[in-house]
């Protein structure tokens, strides 16, 4: 019979469970951004709370597979999840509009709501010649 010591039960570098621990934190801050327990997120991903919760805190690594999913649930990109920077547009400064939707994606979903449906009245007022 064999023994397993822990580097063999636990085979996650230092680099690994700082990388974890950061995507967790960011998994569990854009969570609450979207107003969802972890129960719902769990419920969305298709795994239990507790998963949801050591995903949280960097115990448990999140499968490679999950993150689009994840990603898409959260509202965010992939890069974003993973703490990836995105490079700058080649072509100067971001139009006004889109940093103001990029400001919007950050606020809670309950908040995007409200912002969206003020924009469809607008546009549907625009559309029907109401300006």
């Amino acid at each position: 019979m064999h023994s397993l010591s822990i580097a063999q039960l636990d085979p996650m570098t230092h680099e690994e469970k700082a990388f974890f621990k950061a995507l967790g934190e960011r998994i569990a801050a854009l969570r609450k951004d979207s107003a969802l327990t972890q129960v719902q997120l769990a419920q969305a991903m298709n795994v239990s709370q507790q998963t949801v919760a050591s995903w949280e805190v960097g115990r448990r690594g999140v499968p490679v597979s999950a993150l689009p999913t994840l990603a898409r649930t959260l509202g965010v990109g992939v890069e974003t999840l993973i703490g990836e920077k995105t490079p700058p547009a080649k072509r100067g400064p971001t139009p006004k509009l889109q940093r103001q939707v990029e400001r919007l994606s950050h606020l809670p979903q309950s908040k995007q709501r409200v912002v969206i449906e003020m924009l469809e009245g607008l546009l549907s007022q625009t559309a029907h010649g109401n300006q």
